[in-house]
């Protein structure tokens, strides 16, 4: 699978879960007909619901960021190779080119 690939999975499952964890967030209303113990069982399921959510998108965010360094130092190198080439096609043009020996013509004395 190409980086692009893998950075563009990466990247729909970080929005998928701030989608769920969104969905999580706007589901925790009170219910005032549950006794206080029930509700607070429920709030603590609730949370750790909320939590594995957060664990999991702060992993994808971890796995999109390294994906996105390498991409990145994969882009430096081939900068650093484009430079070393340019500089030695520019060594090349700048070298005085060597011309064939001239042929000296030889004076005639008379």
């Amino acid at each position: 699978m190409g980086a692009g690939q893998v950075i563009y999975e990466l990247r729909k499952k970080i929005q998928n879960l701030t989608l769920e964890l969104n969905n999580l967030n706007d589901q925790s209303p009170e219910m005032p007909e549950l006794i206080q113990s029930a509700n607070l069982m429920r709030k603590n399921d609730h949370l750790v619901e909320v939590n594995s959510k957060n664990s999991q998108l702060i992993s994808a965010y971890e796995n999109y960021s390294k994906e996105l360094e390498q991409m990145l130092a994969t882009i430096f190198e081939i900068q650093k190779d484009l430079k070393e080439i340019l500089k030695s096609q520019t060594a090349l043009i700048s070298e005085p080119k060597k011309s064939k020996t001239k042929t000296k013509k030889k004076s005639t004395k008379k």
